[in-house]
């Protein structure tokens, strides 16, 4: 098995349980590490014969731009499609991190880490 990463996607979105969230939004980062046999395409050099991380960031944007109450829910959805719609992964795991979050205290993120296989 091999290993494709994207690390740091940055999402600027509105999610979380505070009216205040809903409306100015707030900084996210997204990393995403999906694992698959990568044998094929190494040998023919196929966008095909792959996992294409283009679509893997366009996953996590367009699930990034649905607003959720909670990260957990958002990690969930974004795990949920790389599997629905990338047949080679075989395990995915996602973090989705909050910058900055507004809890009463000098927090750089707070992280939310799921990860799920077929």
């Amino acid at each position: 098995m091999h290993t494709i990463i994207l690390e740091n996607v940055k999402v600027y979105t509105n999610h979380g349980c505070l009216d205040e969230e809903a409306k100015i939004g707030s900084e996210y980062r997204v990393d995403l590490e999906v694992t698959a046999d990568l044998s094929k395409s190494a040998k023919t050099d196929e966008l095909g014969d792959t996992v294409d991380y283009v679509s893997l960031n366009r996953i996590i944007v367009e699930e990034m731009a649905i607003r959720s109450k909670l990260l957990e829910q958002v990690a969930q959805r974004i795990l949920d499609r790389v599997l629905s719609e990338e047949q080679l992964v075989q395990k995915a795991h996602v973090k989705v991190a909050k910058i900055n979050p507004p809890i009463g205290g000098d927090v750089a993120s707070v992280v939310i880490s799921m990860q799920q296989s077929r």
